[in-house]
């Protein structure tokens, strides 16, 4: 069985096209929207609608860690707009999930990432993708638990939950062979982005079920640039299957 495994597709119809050739099932860990692309400030959907330059100053605020006065900022440049921002942007998402999941094979296990919108995605999967969030799979033999989403930060992305529904989805998985998130565990190494310059979330409870259960493998992305791309816990191997919008490249799981 060879598995490929992407994250943080941001947009990459191109790339995901290519992303399940000469694998047998291909598994995507969310993060397909490209809303503000903090390598090509022309690229997403704040681009599209205000201009590269816009889009580098909502991105230096960010970095800046001024949340509050990049919303106020760029909540000037919505009214400007004159049409109410959330349907401006999910008409966007619809047009990059409608490329999306137009290129992605039969077979392919999907989970959310935090940019993604989940009730959206009902309208774009395809005989053949399987959308798990929660839940698990068996894949050539073994088990496998998706666990989608992010936890809440000031960024206030699309699908941040707390903790506590976080950990009920890790809970509602279980013992598995191989743990699929969306997000890391809460390991200081696998959440700092050398490039951002600072930490992002991880998940304690995703954490204490290696600990728990001791999965085989556990895959991840989320963190575009991280420190560390991989630690081992005990028995189990942890690895971020990196940014699929800088690479190109899927991570391959055979066995």
């Amino acid at each position: 069985m060879r598995v490929h495994v992407v994250s943080d597709v941001h947009g990459s119809v191109d790339a995901l096209a290519r992303a399940a050739d000469g694998s047998d099932v291909l598994v995507c860990l969310g993060d397909l929207v490209l809303f503000l692309d903090y390598q090509d400030a022309g690229g997403g959907i704040f681009a599209d609608l205000f201009g590269a330059e816009a889009a580098t100053k909502l991105i230096a605020l960010r970095a800046a860690k001024q949340f509050e006065e990049a919303r106020v900022w760029s909540r000037s440049l919505w009214e400007g707009l004159g049409e109410e921002p959330n349907l401006v942007i999910t008409r966007k998402v619809r047009e990059q999930y409608a490329a999306l999941f137009a290129v992605m094979p039969d077979p392919t296990y999907l989970t959310y990432g935090n940019v993604d919108v989940p009730a959206l995605w009902p309208e774009f999967s395809r005989p053949g993708h399987t959308v798990l969030d929660g839940q698990t799979a068996d894949i050539g033999g073994r088990t496998w638990g998706f666990v989608g989403g992010g936890l809440r930060t000031p960024m206030r992305t699309p699908y941040e939950i707390s903790d506590e529904d976080y950990a009920a989805k890790v809970a509602a998985v279980g013992a598995v062979d191989v743990l699929a998130c969306h997000i890391p565990p809460d390991v200081p190494e696998l959440l700092y982005d050398v490039e951002a310059r600072r930490f992002e979330r991880g998940s304690a409870a995703t954490l204490d079920a290696i600990r728990d259960t001791q999965p085989g493998l556990v895959l991840f992305g989320h963190v575009h640039q991280p420190l560390q791309a991989r630690v081992r816990i005990g028995k189990t191997e942890c690895v971020n299957v990196g940014h699929f919008r800088g690479t190109g490249s899927p991570y391959v799981v055979e066995y």
